[in-house]
């Protein structure tokens, strides 16, 4: 595209996206004003570039899973092979590479200790040229996950958010155990959230009533939800940096909201280990990012100490890396 950033009606269609990644074209096309053509048009168009694409993803908290944010050092010829790899695999988000070209973090999700100590313990640290892994639990998360990143989704008015809200999960009520089928389900979703019910069908071997049926439980209980994956520079963010913070942890809930709340924030979690706050930021330039940490994370209280790395490339944002299709 010759405009790397979006225009407006482009903003509108990933808002409405951001609220409900399985609305039909027509039902955004009736919001915004414009036709379906139109909206089709436009999103085909972002996400055969690469550029944007509607994920389904697994609550891991409503599965009983845990969530770690995993730093792998690495020599300087391995760190792309190793990031690659990392973003290759079902269970990670977030891969990137930060400054110096040795350190590659992640979000990887796991269902079980066998499956943590498999990757933390066996692969990771048995891999040629890996010379330190540290794994921190992910604690709460404050932005991203099923909360999404607010500064993508600022283009709607309160009246067109609410008439694009699909039905708000339940009330939970214990973990959520998967179903047979459901493995089959989320693993389509994850490489294109707005799959079709027939494919569906396909991928599960059952009717497109029963697939959509399910979707709808899953999404209902708070098991499944929808994220958009989008190419952050088409938000005009060209500087991306992972914050570790230290905080008072009487403040920490404060801290964390207040920090979430700030467009630039795609991702706030609290962790275990020597740092307890961590934070993704997506800013315009090197001074918008100097600002958000004077003036966004500086002025809170409770914030002992402040780690920053700079983002020099990513392998993965969230969900699965594939081809880009033209669904």
């Amino acid at each position: 595209m010759s405009n790397p950033v979006l225009d407006e009606l482009d903003r509108s269609i990933v808002h409405a996206l951001h609220i409900d990644g399985r609305a039909s074209f027509s039902r955004i096309a009736s919001v915004l004003g414009v036709s379906d053509q139109t909206v089709a048009r436009r999103y085909r168009r972002l996400r055969s570039a690469g550029s944007l694409r509607v994920i389904g993803l697994p609550n891991a908290r409503r599965l009983g899973w845990v969530e770690w944010f995993v730093r792998v050092q690495v020599t300087p010829d391995a760190a792309v092979p190793v990031a690659d790899a990392l973003a290759r695999r079902p269970d990670t988000s977030w891969v990137c590479l930060t400054s110096g070209g040795t350190q590659i973090c992640c979000v990887t999700r796991v269902r079980s200790s066998h499956e943590r100590d498999a990757l933390l313990l066996g692969q990771l640290p048995r891999t040629p040229r890996v010379t330190g892994v540290t794994a921190h639990c992910l604690l709460r998360i404050f932005a991203g996950g099923p909360s999404g990143w607010h500064g993508r989704a600022d283009s709607l008015t309160p009246e067109q958010v609410s008439a694009l809200a699909p039905e708000p999960p339940g009330e939970r009520q214990g973990r959520v155990a998967l179903q047979d089928g459901d493995e089959r389900i989320l693993a389509a979703l994850a490489r294109d959230g707005r799959t079709t019910y027939p494919d569906l069908s396909k991928a599960t071997g059952w009717s497109e009533m029963t697939a959509k049926r399910r979707v709808a439980q899953l999404r209902r209980c708070g098991a499944l939800f929808f994220d958009v994956d989008i190419d952050p520079l088409l938000l005009g963010a060209e500087t991306l940096a992972i914050l570790w913070l230290t905080v008072d942890p009487a403040r920490m809930r404060s801290t964390a909201e207040a920090i979430a709340a700030h467009p630039e924030v795609p991702f706030a979690a609290a962790t275990t280990g020597p740092t307890n706050l961590l934070v993704f930021a997506a800013c315009r330039d090197v001074d918008s990012l100097y600002d958000f940490l004077e003036r966004g994370i500086g002025n809170l209280p409770g914030i002992r100490q402040l780690e920053s790395a700079p983002v020099i490339r990513n392998s993965k944002r969230v969900g699965e890396t594939q081809a880009p299709g033209s669904q």
